[in-house]
């Protein structure tokens, strides 16, 4: 007789979680979505433009970051600026490789001449947070090494221009871009410039439910089981939506005057479930870079 592991959790055809611990990310919703998620194999040659790698920066964590270069003329003698990805999926689900992400950072990447450096981020339950935030910080860290000359990887050290570098972060990817710019204005980075960063529907909640979660219609990308049930999978162990990485604008946070941030640029949607909470956040941070 073959036992069967115990399900403890299985968030809205993303993720299944067993007593085990073991996990299981096979997507199981909607057909029309699943090419999404497909993994998209790196090519070093120039399709369309834009060759892509895998390099690991970290040999004892594993650290892996996907590379995308636009094709380099002759006549484009001018280095590349650099933006720095991390991906959304609630800190639970996702990863650099999946074809939404190769789709769009193939054709960012040729139609803005910018090199874009996605990391893969290790995901909860397995990695709880503040794992995530921590492998972006180790990323931006790698990039100033690269600038300082103490690393070397040939593509950035040969295209990139490390005194314009973005950091860029769709969903809860956002969160992270908040954090590590926050942190990198507490250090010198020294041979490196951080000059922005755009966050594209962050994930900023609180534990009270905005009026958009009430009334937005949901989707197979974003539910309220999603949003609840994956961050209390990632958020540390005890903490509730109000925790200052899903919640930077809430009184549990830095005061947001005290932070040197650079330039943002935040990107909402009218229908998003939680366009309230990012609003919020827009609002905070507008007051106080007046």
């Amino acid at each position: 007789m073959i036992s069967q592991k115990k399900l403890l959790h299985e968030v809205s055809g993303w993720l299944k979680v067993f007593e085990d611990g073991s996990t299981d990310r096979t997507w199981t919703g909607p057909s029309e979505v699943q090419f999404m998620v497909e993994p998209v194999q790196p090519h070093e040659e120039f399709v369309n433009g834009v060759a892509t790698r895998d390099v690991v920066v970290d040999k004892d964590s594993g650290l892996q970051l996907r590379i995308y270069l636009p094709e380099i003329k002759p006549r484009d003698e001018i280095k590349q600026p650099i933006i720095l990805h991390f991906h959304g999926g609630g800190f639970c689900i996702s990863r650099a490789d999946w074809y939404m992400y190769y789709h769009m950072y193939t054709n960012l990447a040729r139609s803005a001449k910018a090199i874009f450096v996605s990391v893969y981020l290790r995901l909860a339950p397995e990695h709880r947070l503040p794992a995530a935030i921590d492998d972006g910080w180790s990323a931006l860290l790698w990039l100033r090494s690269l600038a300082q000359g103490d690393s070397y990887e040939p593509w950035l050290v040969d295209h990139a221009d490390f005194n314009r570098v973005i950091l860029l972060g769709d969903s809860t990817g956002g969160n992270i871009v908040h954090e590590l710019a926050a942190r990198a204005g507490k250090v010198d980075l020294n041979h490196m410039r951080l000059t922005g960063g755009i966050l594209i529907h962050p994930g900023f909640v609180r534990s009270t439910r905005s009026r958009s979660e009430l009334e937005q219609p949901e989707s197979p990308m974003l539910t309220l089981d999603m949003v609840d049930k994956f961050l209390s999978l990632a958020l540390p162990v005890g903490s509730s939506k109000d925790h200052p990485i899903t919640c930077p604008m809430g009184s549990g946070a830095p005061d947001l005057v005290t932070l040197k941030l650079p330039p943002f640029l935040l990107c909402v949607a009218e229908m998003d479930m939680i366009v309230d909470t990012e609003i919020e956040y827009y609002e905070a941070v507008g007051l106080f870079s007046c």
